[in-house]
């Protein structure tokens, strides 16, 4: 192509084709996650998330399989039991019999909801009157429980406090050294004072106290948090062995977790159990087994019910906008 101009022909070359800059209103190029997945990604995914499952499923599925064998096939076996085989309920229906296990799981179960209770009523009442930015004396007494966090009396103080008491060898010595969490009660916290404060003060002009308003407008809109916190404490007090070993000494107080050390790592059988486990009736390996099975019963059978409730009550705080 030539251009012709007075007194000079010059030759324009066509420029070379190359990438536009980005418009004015062009999208910016998006991040690598989010870009589609190729199928590599997606297998790797896959394999990756099936290794998982079975490096948790897996090692319960031999401890339950090892529970419901007889002493035979645990000795040809050599101990666990991987394949099932004559399947029988005898370890579970020894267990539940009316011995040590029995009243342990009780224990456990009494100190289990009345502890979830009673850490739940403490916590959503103190987080509420911290959520209330003119309550009396909220700033000091959020200061004091975040010293906590970071300075604690030490054992042996708590213990002398716990014996000066009378809590000893009582069963409100499982609960009460540690009834409160204080990061509870902060997650609780954020997500009350997360709450429209229209809904709060509209309620308040039609005449509703704070009684009223926790009950009737805050809680119904925090089940989610609520139970994600249930739960946590929940297991804590089903888990907890450490209290019952320092401060119960009455071997018939002793919770499931402390019968299950006693049987697992002592290797001493549980009360009523010792001479079936002599007489060859049952394998001791079986009665381990059952013993972690129902210890892990509670906590296998209240998860999926919060489930729904958890990723939204575990993002309370994290997400601003």
């Amino acid at each position: 192509m030539s251009v012709v101009t007075e007194g000079a022909v010059t030759e324009q070359r066509p420029k070379a084709a190359g990438p536009k800059p980005p418009g004015r209103w062009a999208a910016p190029p998006r991040p690598v996650w989010e870009e589609e997945p190729r199928r590599a990604g997606l297998a790797g995914k896959g394999i990756a998330l099936t290794l998982a499952c079975l490096g948790v499923l897996f090692p319960l599925w031999i401890v339950v399989v090892t529970s419901l064998s007889t002493k035979q096939t645990i000795s040809e076996a050599g101990g666990l039991v991987l394949i099932p085989r004559d399947l029988t309920f005898i370890a579970y229906q020894e267990l539940l019999s009316g011995g040590q296990v029995t009243r342990a799981t009780v224990v456990s179960l009494g100190v289990t909801l009345v502890g979830t209770l009673f850490s739940m009523t403490v916590s959503v009442l103190s987080a509420y009157g911290l959520s209330r930015i003119g309550s009396l004396g909220h700033r000091w007494f959020l200061m004091i429980l975040l010293a906590t966090m970071f300075f604690g009396a030490g054992l042996i103080p708590t213990y002398l406090l716990v014996q000066s008491l009378g809590l000893t060898d009582t069963y409100l010595a499982l609960i009460l050294p540690s009834a409160i969490s204080v990061f509870n009660i902060l997650v609780l916290r954020a997500f009350f004072m997360g709450i429209s404060s229209e809904l709060t003060d509209s309620a308040r002009i039609d005449g509703a106290g704070d009684w009223r308003i926790l009950w009737q407008i805050v809680m119904p809109l925090s089940r989610a948090v609520i139970a994600v916190i249930t739960l946590f404490y929940a297991v804590g007090y089903w888990s907890a062995w450490f209290n019952a070993s320092i401060y119960l000494s009455d071997q018939d107080m002793m919770p499931l977790q402390n019968v299950m050390i006693q049987l697992v790592q002592k290797q001493e059988p549980p009360v009523g159990l010792g001479q079936a486990i002599k007489a060859g009736e049952l394998s001791a390996l079986a009665v381990q087994m059952a013993v972690m099975v129902l210890a892990l019963l509670p906590v296998a059978f209240l998860s999926p019910f919060v489930q729904k409730h958890f990723k939204k009550g575990m993002l309370t705080g994290a997400v601003k906008g």
